[in-house]
């Protein structure tokens, strides 16, 4: 994925697509501006090492199917250093320094097939459907030209994902989607990069075949039980599988609420994610450390009716020195009418 916020589809679609025979080696990031950060979510975790080096990543490959970790002295170091200074730089929006660090992660796995998830929207890089898919275009010429067969989505990222936007609550979501599915979106989308993961990966002869087995891993438990198999063999504590309240917790919670009655038109994506970064759990400055804790949950979604007084959110904070800004910046995010918006679909094209 270009990243988004409450983007949290590779730890429900990389053990799914493992569980059905698909070798997985996920080379991810750290969050940059608005958006959160693959590795930040897995760090939540106690205990878990996104640090692996090359022979203990390749074993866990050979064991488990899959893993998930960050840049190493080994694997991509050029883009470890490039990915820290882009956001004090002002890069992260530039194509080919976003091209360079997904393709250059991705062509080190030594993969066969890749599927991308470029973001378009409020809360992604390319605000536009016309610049996600000029990305698009450059991340799949790239991974052809270097012989990996590369397919990409692009996906509306103008609210967010899911409904947690922040480490630790994001890992109990992937969780819950895992153990009992039915989350509406992120599901759905989950699903739908994991299917033609088994089509490129040869698990699967059609997209429709590839859909029913990613669904059966989903109802089955497999996919679940192939998450707490990567967390254990990546040093994790595996009880918050069955447990999640073992995940980091935010000592304080405060709901926004609606202060009209009337239909979610929209909620602004890079608001809730520019409102999570104050409270703590994203980083201004390559040395800002990140409180896995913090972060909020949505109560409603784009499309549903609120009355006056309605919960829209609940914000997880642990000190309230900036909580006044984030909590404006909450309120700014919705946008409610007087009649219901027809939402659009997420899938916005495919390449």
């Amino acid at each position: 994925s270009t990243g988004g916020v409450g983007d949290k589809t590779s730890l429900i679609l990389a053990p799914l697509a493992a569980s059905c025979g698909v070798v997985v080696p996920m080379i991810s990031g750290r969050g940059l501006g608005h958006t959160g950060g693959t590795l930040d979510k897995l760090e939540a975790i106690p205990g878990f090492r996104v640090g692996l080096d090359l022979d203990e990543f390749r074993q866990a490959l050979r064991d488990v199917g899959c893993a998930m970790i960050g840049q190493t002295k080994e694997i991509a170091p050029a883009d470890k250093i490039l990915y820290a200074l882009r956001d004090v730089t002002g890069t992260v929006e530039s194509v080919p320094l976003i091209t360079a660090s997904i393709m250059s992660k991705k062509i080190a796995e030594g993969i066969d097939a890749l599927v991308l998830d470029v973001k378009a929207g409020r809360g992604a890089f390319m605000k536009s459907r016309e610049n996600a898919r000029a990305l698009a275009e450059a991340l799949v010429a790239t991974g052809r030209a270097n012989g990996v067969r590369t397919e990409a989505l692009i996906t509306s990222m103008d609210a967010p994902l899911g409904s947690a936007v922040g480490n630790a609550l994001e890992v109990k979501e992937c969780i819950e989607v895992l153990k009992c599915g039915k989350n509406g979106h992120l599901e759905s989308l989950s699903v739908v990069l994991a299917a033609r993961m088994l089509l490129l990966g040869g698990k699967a002869t059609a997209l429709g075949q590839a859909n029913l087995k990613v669904y059966d891993a989903l109802r089955s438990g497999r996919g679940l039980q192939k998450l707490r198999e990567i967390v254990t063999r990546q040093g994790g504590d595996p009880h918050v599988i069955d447990d999640p309240s073992r995940l980091p917790q935010a000592p304080h919670q405060v709901l926004v609420r609606a202060e009209r009655s009337g239909y979610v038109n929209g909620i602004d994506a890079e608001k809730v994610g520019r409102a999570t970064m104050l409270l703590g759990a994203g980083r201004d400055r390559v040395e800002d450390a990140v409180d896995h804790a913090v972060g909020v949950v949505l109560q409603v979604k784009p499309g549903m009716q609120v009355h006056a007084g309605d919960a829209l959110v609940e914000v997880h904070f642990r000190g309230d020195e900036h909580l006044p800004a984030a909590l404006e910046l909450m309120r700014q995010a919705w946008t409610i009418g007087d009649e219901a918006v027809r939402q659009p679909s997420l899938l916005l094209d495919a390449l």
